[in-house]
């Protein structure tokens, strides 16, 4: 059996901390992981700006609200959801993600959580574990599945790697120089032919 794992913003979803930052004019939050690998230093980097601007997470939330999945990612997770078990790997939060995982019916999502306190100021964040999305790929590879993995930062690098087959789709050019070994695409049709000649078995 093969298992199909996406990262999920900048794959499937625009960047949500990307939209924040153009909401509210704060420039320090556009970056992303496609910039700093290091996950912890840049969501302590974000904790600090939300508390110096006294924004927490209904801000976040209103934001998210007005957001859609990219342009024919609805369609492309359709497809993978006929042709694999499909599993979202991503470093978002649970209290992010509900109303874009409703546009895009609800794949299956492995992330994070976060702490607020009674005011809803983000205080802290829980991993589910340190690099999950390899230790998940390595994982499934225990219970004998293959596994066909996509990404576009520095923090699915690991995942990439760990699969059978890994993918970088519409990853910065500071991450493809890194990873050459990774095939690099930029539309939904060419990653669905990735995916095609990655499988074991015959798609269309």
């Amino acid at each position: 059996m093969e298992l199909a794992c996406l990262d999920l913003e900048g794959v499937l979803i625009p960047e949500i901390w990307i939209g924040f930052a153009e909401k509210t004019g704060i420039e320090e939050l556009k970056a992303t992981t496609r910039d700093i690998p290091d996950y912890n230093v840049l969501m302590r980097q974000r904790l600090n700006i939300l508390n110096r601007h006294k924004l927490g997470l209904p801000d976040i939330q209103q934001v998210i609200a007005t957001l859609s999945p990219l342009e024919g990612a609805k369609e492309f997770v359709g497809w993978l959801k006929e042709c694999f078990q499909l599993i979202i790997l991503s470093d978002t939060f649970y209290e992010f993600s509900h109303p874009l995982m409703q546009q895009l019916d609800f794949p299956t999502l492995f992330c994070h959580r976060l702490i607020t306190d009674e005011h809803g100021y983000i205080v802290d964040y829980k991993l589910r574990q340190e690099d999950p999305k390899r230790r998940c790929v390595k994982a499934f590879h225990e219970l004998n599945f293959r596994v066909i993995a996509a990404g576009d930062s520095y923090n699915d690098t690991t995942m990439l790697a760990e699969a059978d087959s890994g993918i970088l789709f519409r990853a910065p050019a500071n991450v493809i120089a890194e990873f050459p070994q990774f095939p690099s695409v930029t539309s939904y049709q060419e990653l669905k032919l990735q995916f095609i000649a990655a499988s074991s078995r015959e798609l269309v």
